[in-house]
């Protein structure tokens, strides 16, 4: 029997406040985007992270985006796939041109860059604990 664990989904915590503006993001929306956004959430864990265009694209680095159409409401939510098969939304917004902004993009970066730093911090204090 092959042992086939699922991914998680985490929503982005910025360290210092405890916000979770991901979260936030969605829970502002009305019922019928909420609830699209969420489906599109379990399909992408379903598919451990990885999903083809038109539901996702990459952006930059490991960082992808997840497309959510709903009418004229474009929702993108950026993430990457991270250690013991979790998935961690980093940033969502409203897409109201062609191009993802690089405002977005750059959130995005600063929330990645902010966790891979935190998780490296965790592992050497462990390392040291258990000399």
């Amino acid at each position: 029997m092959i042992y086939n664990e699922k991914y998680r989904i985490k929503f982005y915590r910025n360290s210092r406040t405890g916000n979770r503006p991901v979260r936030d993001y969605i829970h502002h929306l009305e019922y019928r985007q909420r609830t699209k956004i969420y489906k599109y959430l379990e399909y992408l864990r379903d598919h451990g992270g990885y999903l083809d265009e038109p539901y996702s694209r990459h952006i930059v680095s490991g960082i992808r985006e997840l497309r959510v159409d709903f009418s004229n409401h474009h929702h993108r939510l950026l993430y990457f796939c991270f250690i013991g098969r979790t998935i961690v939304i980093l940033h969502a917004f409203l897409k109201k041109v062609d191009k993802t902004p690089p405002r977005e993009i750059n959130t995005a970066l600063g929330r990645y860059y902010e966790i891979i730093n935190n998780c490296a911090e965790l592992y050497e204090e462990e390392n040291i604990q258990s000399r």
